[in-house]
């Protein structure tokens, strides 16, 4: 068997990898110079990140090695109508929610990210993301993954996205993002 997630020719098994995963490192396009900038946990609290809470209401940090632009993200008290939230023993905080085509953190348009399949927008946190993104659509037999609760990152995927018909317009944006990954 080959990497993670692959069985073979045209098969690919589900890993079971969760979307917070891979928000470990995020690449999104700086504010300052619209280079490639990258949103990581704060140097100063990199504890734990096991579990998706411990990564997401951890201190983020925005660093852009081209103009030298840095930036700090903490979470914010919970307000009224959040819908995520954490509660612990100092309080209560809003926790980040997962989407795109934007960071969860600061709001930036992420780096890996391209219009599709008629003003749908393709995105990816990183290179990892993207990668195993194309593993799957690339795949012409795709098999779940038998331990995946609520549901895998990829099961949750857009059907746009896992149709055959869109199947090379989608590995074509795909293309153009992993050359700028």
């Amino acid at each position: 068997m080959g990497e993670a997630g692959e069985t073979g020719d045209d098969r690919f098994r589900d890993p079971g990898s969760r979307l917070w995963r891979f928000a470990q490192e995020i690449l999104v396009r700086c504010p300052r110079c619209a280079g490639r900038a990258v949103v990581v946990v704060h140097p100063d609290h990199r504890e734990d990140q096991r579990y998706a809470v411990a990564l997401l209401t951890a201190p983020h940090r925005l660093s852009c090695p081209g103009c030298g632009h840095t930036d700090e993200w903490s979470p914010r008290p919970m307000r009224p109508g959040d819908r995520d939230v954490y509660f612990f023993g100092g309080g209560s905080v809003a926790v980040p929610r997962l989407t795109g085509p934007d960071d969860p953190f600061f709001g930036l348009p992420l780096w890996l990210r391209r219009p599709c399949c008629g003003g749908r927008v393709l995105w990816a946190y990183n290179a990892a993301h993207l990668e195993l993104l194309e593993r799957y659509v690339t795949a012409r037999l795709r098999e779940r993954h038998p331990w995946t609760g609520s549901g895998s990152m990829l099961e949750r995927l857009p059907a746009w996205m896992k149709a055959a018909g869109n199947r090379d317009e989608v590995l074509a944006a795909m293309r153009v993002l992993r050359a700028r990954a």
